[in-house]
């Protein structure tokens, strides 16, 4: 019998990064509430297809959940920058939030190859 002490998601550098970026949107504090769900959703939701797409068996089907998860990331980043030009959240953390972002796409995109 296995000990699972670890899940398989767990151990992606992707949805670790993706919690982080979670973390920035909800550290962001954006003050328009429908912009604030909607960016806490999408991060919330990138992390949850990243984890989805390691219980998924067949490559293909991997590859479509990791490629949900990065559209997901890229709406967490926009929410953030429309939060930022609006002067709705700390910029610095946007800026942050999108430099990470950019790496949460970069690693899904390797996932998705």
């Amino acid at each position: 019998m296995k000990n699972w002490t670890t899940l398989p998601h767990e151990k992606l550098i992707a949805y670790q990064a993706a919690r982080q970026l979670l973390a920035l949107v909800r550290e962001a504090r954006i003050s328009n509430p429908r912009i604030r769900e909607q960016a806490l959703n999408a991060a919330s939701s990138a992390c949850l297809n990243i984890a989805e797409a390691t219980g998924r068996s067949g490559s293909a089907d991997q590859k479509r959940v990791y490629a949900i998860a990065r559209g997901e990331v890229c709406e967490a980043a926009a929410a953030l920058d429309i939060a930022a030009v609006a002067g709705g959240c700390a910029a610095d953390t946007a800026v942050a939030a999108a430099a990470c972002a950019r790496r949460v796409y970069a690693l899904l995109s390797g996932l998705i190859r």
